[in-house]
Formats: C-alpha cells, structure tokens, sequence
C-alpha cells in the first residue's frame, strides 16, 4: 500500500514539475521589454531619473535599448531587476542625446566588447566617424607647414569617439541587423534638433510590428510610417514620443493618427511623451494602453501585459502539501534517506 503511494506521490510531483518546468521555460523565452530608466515609476528598489533605457527580449535576441541619463543610477536599476549585461545580443545607442548614452560608461565596464550600433551622426559626430580626406578645401601654394597633415593627408580621416574602445557599427539608413530585426535611420526636421539622427528598432513578429523608441526626435507618426513599410500591422510602441511640451491640437491629433491611420494595437509611452500626452493616449487607445513605468516589464504577444499578470500553469495548495508530506512520512521506501530527504517548496 505504502509503495502504491509513494508511486502515485510520484507520479503527481513529477507531472506537477515538469508543468512548471515548461511554465518557466515558456515564460524565460516569452517576448518582453523591461524598462530601466525613466522619470516615472512605481518600483522603489529603483531611481527614478530623466532619461530612458530598456532591455527587450525578442526574436531570441536579448537587446539593450539606450543606457539612461547616470552611470549610477543606471548601474543601481540594472542590478535591481537582476539584468546580467554580459549576455547581450547588442546594444542600440537612439541618438546622442546624453539622457540616452552616459550609462554606457557602467556598460562598457560590465561588458566592453559588446556590439552597440548608433546612428552616423556625420563629421564629428559623438559616436566616431570616418571621413574621406576629400572633404575640405586644399590650397597647394601654401607651404607644409601651413597645410594639413603637412599636404599629404591620410586617405580617411577617422574622428573619435567618446566611447573610445567600444565596438560601435555607425548605421546611416535603415538596415536589418538580425532576421526580423531592423534599426529605423531617420533624421530630425524639428527646430532645435533639426539634422539630428536617430535610430528606432523595429521587430517583426507574428503579431505584428513590436517597435520601440527613443525620443522620436523625427517623429513618431514618421517612424511608424516607416514601420509599417516593413509590416503595416504595428502591433506595439514603447518608448519616448518626444512630446512632452507638445499643445493638446497636436498631441491630439498624432494620438488619432497612431489610432485611427496607423491602427496601433498597444501603446506603452513613456520618457519625453509629456504627462498630456500620456493622458490622451489613455483616452485614445482606452484598455489597449499600457502602464510602462520605470521597472515595468510588459510580456509581448497577442495581448501585451505586466509580467506580473502571469499565473503559474500549475497550483498546488498547502492542504496538498499536507498530505505529500504525510505520504512522504509512511513510506518504507525513503526510510533510509532519513527525515527530510525530499524537499518540497510552498509554492506561491
């Protein structure tokens, strides 16, 4: 009788956990962006601060999105949601902007050889650049030492960088790094920031376009449109929409765009999308805009939520414990383990 069950005890915990077992292998591989640096937020482990960073596992890739405003403090939020920044695929650096790029220093420290692609910001430009030596104006009748590199300039030119060291891959138009994975090259017309590049990543899944931005200095409504070239399904938006001073006409209007024209499922704003804006889109996208505070991990796929929302796949309840442990008691056939030879953990 005894033996009979301890099988049946078996049986039961060994289904049980390989239940959970694919539970947790099913949500380690689930798509999901994590945000790790913003203004906003609910977590308390972490530092709220101007700026925006997220880590996004997708398409079996693990991408770090922009490194926030502080080494610091992105270095504190990091380790709050426990990211190991040794295991990445690559990192995207949207644009120059300091409240996007200065954690790369604690990056760089944790994993130096990692690949970042940044936008070609041109001669100049914050992220390194090579130029043919071509580009200025030469004067032969001037002597040597009035003349650039003595009149005999190298072929190229290449200006630094200040990441130096760091494996950086300038890209000047939109380009598929991974399959189903394209940077967006646009370039800002805005006063203020007019000329400036910046990069979105843009994945294509079955669901739909999973696109993430920076400050969306070109744009939002010309980012999407350029999304939607690949897919014109757009299935979800996280990031900054650059509309934080932006007056309700306007904001309006690109909240009907990204709704109506575009038919955006799921909106995830945050950083410089402006508190207004946060509030119209609310309104506009009503149970299909999602919560994308600082910490927020949001699971992707056909109906995006909190990885919070997850349940377990399997339950088992204190009173069933019980009697394991008392079946696990009467059993001749684990007296010579000894009491606590089988361990079983509450599950929560």
């Amino acid at each position: 009788m005894r033996k009979t069950q301890l099988f049946v005890l078996i049986s039961v915990i060994g289904s049980a956990w390989l239940l959970l077992s694919y539970g947790t292998s099913a949500a380690a591989e689930a798509p999901r962006v994590t945000v790790l640096y913003d203004a906003f937020g609910k977590d308390a482990t972490m530092t709220k601060d101007w700026g925006y960073a997220a880590l996004v596992e997708i398409n079996g890739k693990r991408i770090l999105f922009d490194t926030g405003n502080d080494p610091a403090i992105f270095a504190k939020n990091v380790k709050a949601k426990g990211v190991d920044l040794t295991k990445l695929d690559f990192v995207v650096l949207s644009h120059r902007h300091t409240d996007h790029v200065s954690g790369a220093s604690y990056l760089l420290s944790a994993n130096p050889k990692v690949k970042i692609y940044a936008p070609a910001d041109g001669l100049g430009g914050t992220f390194g650049y090579d130029v043919p030596s071509k580009f200025y104006r030469k004067d032969e009748a001037l002597p040597a030492q009035m003349r650039y590199f003595g009149g005999t300039p190298p072929e190229i030119i290449k200006f630094g960088t200040v990441f130096p060291g760091a494996n950086i891959q300038l890209i000047d138009k939109t380009t598929e790094v991974a399959p189903g994975i394209t940077l967006i090259a646009l370039v800002s017309d805005a006063p203020g920031t007019k000329e400036l590049k910046e990069l979105s990543l843009a994945i294509n899944t079955a669901d739909g376009i999973v696109l993430v931005v920076g400050c969306s200095h070109p744009g939002i409504e010309n980012i999407v449109a350029e999304a939607a070239k690949i897919n014109p399904h757009i299935h979800f938006i996280a990031g900054g929409f650059h509309l934080v001073a932006a007056q309700d006409p306007i904001i309006e209007k690109i909240a009907t765009t990204l709704h109506d024209t575009y038919k955006v499922d799921y909106i995830a704003p945050g950083h410089c999308t402006g508190e207004p804006t946060f509030a119209a889109l609310q309104k506009t996208f009503g149970d299909h805009y999602r919560y994308a505070g600082l910490g927020t991990t949001l699971d992707l796929g056909a109906n995006p939520r909190t990885a919070s929302d997850r349940r377990s796949t399997v339950v088992v309840d204190e009173s069933d414990l019980r009697s394991y442990r008392a079946l696990l008691a009467q059993s001749d056939d684990l007296s010579e383990g000894g009491p606590g030879t089988l361990h079983l953990a509450r599950t929560k």
